[in-house]
């Protein structure tokens, strides 16, 4: 696992653009930026490198950028870009198209071919989540994935919305994953990521059974973790909502090491232990943090909570306050 981070506010003013230069062009397509910022550019940069897939969150005042066609045939890597407007806007121009996006919105980019762009900044800041994906990865053709290239489409419905939580919610925690975590997490980036262009494009016939599945799963996966608080959960509500067999969903799930209901309950196990464990919601009843993650039993989720973490939910929540106090007190 490689995370690489980048902060221009470590650096005296005059060297914060012309480093955040060099940054780029080494971790991004070599391409032509200026900012009216130059003078005091606030910038920063967070990638995380899965298994040959590259993701980032990057952040930086209003730019413009150009890749010209001779800086494609010095370097061409031939990778797609798919940014994953969070914050700020911006217009592309790329293959005949001229396109304007804003905050929750993919844009896709391809390397080999010339583009002109520029990024707004919403009260100074514009912020984006890029990956960088090889073009064979993807399983398309690059004619088909080409279409899509300056044609912005909404990150907020269906498989977009599916792959901007999963992308969101991987750089939060991308100081917890181990080597073969960021193996695993990169394949599903690159099908939730064909998913979403076969999807856009009318597409989907043209992804292999294997990339379906696993886009499919991570669609499930999506789905009860967004509806983790209804104890009303259970494997027959999800199979259809996504329209699949009960017997399917447990095929599903068999990669996975545990059932659906083992999953479920690992997930909400997670939830609540990360809640324990936070200074903000220490005054929060056990039983009201329980209860928020689809629990209905004290008794019930106390007995699970030993058994999966070797301790009661009152132990954990001392011990981490502990530990907290200790840390701070040294750090003074």
């Amino acid at each position: 696992m490689v995370i690489k981070e980048f902060r221009t506010d470590d650096l005296a003013p005059e060297d914060r653009f012309p480093l955040w230069l060099e940054m780029a062009s080494q971790t991004y397509v070599p391409s032509r930026i200026r900012s009216d910022s130059e003078a005091d550019f606030q910038a920063s940069v967070r990638v995380l490198d899965c298994a040959g897939v590259q993701i980032s969150v990057l952040t930086h005042p209003m730019v413009r950028a150009e890749r010209t066609a001779r800086l494609v045939r010095q370097c061409d890597p031939e990778v797609y870009l798919f940014l994953l407007m969070v914050r700020g806007g911006g217009g592309l121009t790329q293959s005949g198209r001229n396109a304007f996006f804003g905050a929750n919105h993919f844009v896709v980019i391809d390397s080999s071919r010339p583009y002109q762009g520029w990024r707004s900044a919403e009260d100074g800041v514009n912020e984006a989540v890029v990956v960088q994906v090889s073009r064979a990865s993807l399983g398309l053709r690059s004619t088909t994935v080409g279409r899509l290239a300056a044609a912005p489409f909404s990150a907020k419905k269906g498989i977009a919305a599916v792959l901007a939580g999963h992308l969101i919610e991987l750089m939060k925690n991308a100081g917890d994953y181990t080597s073969a975590d960021t193996v695993a997490l990169g394949a599903v980036t690159v099908d939730l990521i064909a998913a979403a262009c076969a999807h856009q494009l009318d597409a989907t016939a043209c992804l292999s059974p294997e990339a379906r599945e696993r886009a499919l799963l991570a669609r499930i996966h999506c789905f009860i973790q967004d509806r983790l608080g209804d104890p009303a959960l259970r494997a027959d509500l999800i199979a259809a909502a996504h329209q699949i067999s009960i017997r399917h969903l447990y095929k599903l799930f068999e990669g996975q090491g545990m059932t659906v209901a083992a999953w479920i309950r690992h997930s909400r196990l997670e939830r609540c232990r990360h809640d324990l464990a936070d200074p903000a919601l220490r005054s929060r009843p056990i039983q009201s943090i329980a209860t928020r993650w689809g629990f209905t039993g004290g008794t019930h989720f106390s007995k699970i909570f030993r058994a999966a973490y070797g301790m009661s939910p009152n132990d954990y929540r001392h011990r981490n306050s502990t530990t907290q106090v200790v840390s701070t007190t040294a750090e003074s």
